[in-house]
């Protein structure tokens, strides 16, 4: 089987992420900040080291502000529901994932800016949506569908304008362009571990700049300020309630610095590559339409009138991608596929130009059959 839905998770991951994770296991194990002894002290040490790559990976100038959570969905809430008030406004896109446009829903209060047909939010159109109590502007970076990337520079400029917050929803690009909290403007960026990081499932990234303008919406044990029932306003203890996944931030350590040795700029060119290829094959096929644009490793397509699950299905022989709607519906609604859904291709750092062909190889037979 050819893994091709990086956008999912990434399924290879650097050995030294598993090794790093099975060592905390077996040799320490220790639940960081649950007393002075040497194994929650390890903990500790583990969290911070953690602290510190997503900080350089991030330019994130103080390290305590990097917060872990469960994976980006988390970050995402506790970002938005932490931030807004009951009479706040929210601006989100039409290009946001679930875990953007669900907690917006829940809030009430939001508006949505939209997309062109190639998916990209056009900066007028969050500007248009801006309002007087807007508090909160969010953008996904990169379109987890197809792959566009939006000028989120420009649209954290507009929210600062405006007198409201930035956050960026980074789950596509972390790991494969280069995400600056300071060169965009970004004043919370959340991204998960698992996607273009190469870190373990259950891990998250919540980068808060202002710590003071986001409330804890889950508080509890933090093994710090035991003695009083009020949660800590020390950082990151503010927004780790609970018994942080520690054995998974090891890994999640030891996949930041790959990245970092490797340089995101390097990974992303060749994911970028090889996208480039398999969109110039598609082109090339009769009845296969491709949505979206060229930017990064993502492509969605299908092929002629074939819902793109029974695609999915006739590739699944020998192809793990992914069809349907992704957890976004707004976006099939901008690409003008919302009664379909879309067919996604999605590369990682270790796939191949042999991967390409032969998906293209598989698509072709499909199409040709369909004629």
């Amino acid at each position: 089987m050819i893994y091709l839905d990086n956008a999912a998770t990434s399924r290879r991951k650097p050995y030294s992420v598993y090794a790093a994770m099975l060592k905390y296991s077996l040799i320490n194990g220790g639940n960081a900040g649950r007393g002075g002894n040497g194994l929650s002290l390890g903990g500790i040490n583990t969290i911070l080291a953690a602290q510190d790559s997503a900080a350089q990976l991030f330019d994130m100038r103080d390290e305590s502000n990097v917060v872990f959570t469960l994976n980006a969905t988390y970050a995402l809430n506790m970002a938005i529901l932490g931030t807004l008030e009951p009479d706040d406004h929210v601006v989100v896109t039409q290009m946001d994932h679930n875990s953007v446009l669900r907690p917006a829903a829940l809030h009430g209060n939001y508006s949505v800016a939209k997309a062109d047909k190639s998916g990209y939010v056009s900066p007028l159109s969050v500007r248009k949506c801006i309002k007087p109590q807007t508090k909160l502007v969010v953008c996904t970076h990169v379109s987890n569908v197809c792959g566009t990337v939006q000028n989120v520079a420009e649209i954290a400029r507009i929210a600062h304008e405006a007198g409201a917050l930035f956050l960026l929803d980074a789950s596509q690009s972390a790991g494969s362009l280069e995400v600056s909290v300071n060169k965009i403007g970004a004043d919370l960026l959340a991204c998960p571990g698992h996607k273009g990081l190469m870190g373990p499932m259950g891990t998250g990234i919540l980068c808060i700049k202002d710590p003071e303008k986001v409330r804890a919406v889950i508080v509890g044990g933090t093994g710090s300020e035991s003695e009083s029932i009020r949660q800590p306003s020390s950082m990151p203890e503010k927004f780790h309630s609970g018994t942080v996944n520690t054995p998974a931030l090891a890994g999640l350590k030891k996949s930041i610095d790959f990245i970092l040795r490797e340089g995101v700029d390097v990974i992303g060119e060749h994911e970028h590559m090889l996208n480039t290829r398999l969109r110039e094959n598609l082109k090339n096929i009769s009845n296969v339409k491709i949505y979206g644009r060229n930017d990064t490793g993502i492509t969605a397509f299908n092929i002629k009138d074939i819902p793109s699950e029974e695609t999915a299905m006739m590739l699944g022989e020998k192809f793990i991608i992914r069809a349907g709607y992704h957890c976004a519906p707004l976006a099939h609604k901008a690409l003008g596929t919302d009664k379909t859904g879309a067919v996604r291709v999605s590369f990682g750092y270790f796939n191949t130009i042999k991967d390409v062909e032969r998906i293209t190889d598989a698509v072709y037979k499909i199409a040709n059959g369909a004629s």
